[in-house]
């Protein structure tokens, strides 16, 4: 590789049309991402080796304006759910909470992230976006497991540590399988998949997400206008992630 960080071999088993980049611990998956995406382009992947986070962020090229091309995050959330989904043990939930937060068997295990170029304005198409994932991978040092119940790792609930690198594998497939879906069928299809793991708040409520990925909803037998919560605002708050631990948050 050409951008001066360490290569060190990993065991990711990644599919044709992703490039590899290597990050010791200390590094910062989505930050690097945001820094080389201009040069190194669609299907650059950017892996973390951590023993306590399941860390990686992958750079995208959109073909739509900003304002619709954000919904990339939900293709992104969908690829990580069913690359955990494949991966747990069995008769386990994996969960969303509006509209970056990934929860496995009602712990909070991680979350989404999305990056795109500060000067691209919304009616443009950006020259790239970033989605960095971060999962919980071992329990910190001196806790016991659900010491914290509102938090969960992958290691506390069962998986093998062989296993997160496959997860990263198994994302960078499912994200493939998310784009053709979107290209082919529609968006309708990743919403769908999204919604499908999007705990309600009321029986019967009808929900949708719009062209500006802001979630729509309304209440049972309500034909009204629908309730907005919007992407942007979550987006900019990332819920589950902890700035100052650089992890996902401590229930």
């Amino acid at each position: 590789m050409m951008w001066g960080v360490d290569e060190a071999e990993r065991a990711l088993d990644l599919p044709p049309g992703y490039t590899l980049v290597s990050l010791r611990e200390s590094g910062d998956a989505f930050a690097h991402g945001l820094a080389i995406a201009a040069q190194a382009g669609a299907g650059t992947l950017i892996s973390v080796g951590r023993y306590d986070l399941v860390e990686f962020a992958v750079v995208l090229e959109p073909a739509e304006p900003l304002v619709s091309a954000r919904r990339a995050l939900f293709v992104g959330m969908n690829a990580t759910a069913d690359a955990i989904a494949a991966h747990c043990p069995p008769e386990r939930e994996v969960n969303f909470v509006w509209p970056d937060s990934i929860f496995f068997d009602g712990g909070l295990l991680g979350g989404v992230r999305l990056g795109w170029p500060k000067d691209c304005v919304e009616t443009d198409v950006p020259a790239w976006l970033v989605l960095g994932v971060m999962l919980r991978a071992a329990d910190l040092v001196g806790i016991e497991p659900g010491a914290i119940p509102g938090t969960v790792s992958l290691t506390g609930e069962g998986f093998e540590m062989v296993q997160t690198d496959a997860i990263v594998g198994s994302f960078a497939r499912h994200l493939m399988i998310g784009f053709d879906q979107w290209n082919e069928a529609g968006f309708d299809t990743v919403a769908n998949n999204y919604l499908a793991r999007l705990p309600k708040n009321k029986a019967g409520e009808r929900r949708g997400i719009d062209r500006d990925g802001d979630l729509l909803v309304n209440a049972p037998l309500d034909m009204g206008t629908p309730d907005r919560t919007g992407l942007l605002g979550g987006l900019a708050r990332a819920a589950w992630y902890d700035p100052c631990l650089r992890s996902p948050k401590l229930a």
